[in-house]
């Protein structure tokens, strides 16, 4: 194996992701011509739709007396009615709410309080590596490995976002 030989299938294969370059511009710009054709109806379609909603909301938010049971009831295919609400838990400090759960319910405070222990990789990214050996952490795929890159960064990532595509529904189909 030799330079020359590299050097022809790097053309054989820039030829060919020049074609699929090509077919995926003629695509997205077709696509982006019916983006701008289809979009004033669709945003019209949408304010109705939203008025609509509103409306309804209004309408079923001031008649709880005919939701006592059933509950909701469905027509065309929409489901309307009330139901109840699962609430949202909410604080400003969680600082001050764990010290109020050791103070108040020590004794549930470990169904209560998270706490999570973990090593961060930033910092154990700045230790040697006689270090790391030290507590068992090793350094893994920091080995030279294939670049296989267009220069084309817009094209390039419109083409890796589909190839992953196929390529991942091939193997979900193998």
């Amino acid at each position: 194996m030799d330079l020359t030989i590299i050097e022809r299938k790097t053309k054989s294969f820039s030829t060919e992701h020049a074609r699929l370059a090509k077919i995926v511009l003629a695509h997205q710009r077709r696509q982006e011509a019916l983006q701008a054709k289809f979009l004033p109806a669709i945003k019209a379609a949408v304010k109705r739709t939203a008025e609509k909603k509103s409306d309804l909301y209004n309408a079923i938010d001031g008649a709880h007396n005919l939701f006592t049971k059933p509950r909701t009831v469905v027509f065309h295919g929409i489901k309307v009615g009330l139901a109840k609400r699962k609430g949202k838990i909410e604080f400003a400090d969680a600082d001050k709410v764990v010290a109020l759960i050791k103070k108040h319910f020590d004794d549930k405070k470990d169904l209560l309080i998270n706490t999570v222990e973990t090593p961060i990789k930033d910092g154990l990214g700045k230790l040697t590596g006689d270090e790391l050996k030290k507590i068992g952490v090793t350094i893994g795929e920091d080995a030279d490995g294939v670049v296989i890159s267009s220069t084309d960064s817009e094209v390039e990532k419109i083409v890796t976002a589909l190839l992953k595509n196929i390529v991942g529904g091939e193997k979900e189909a193998a």
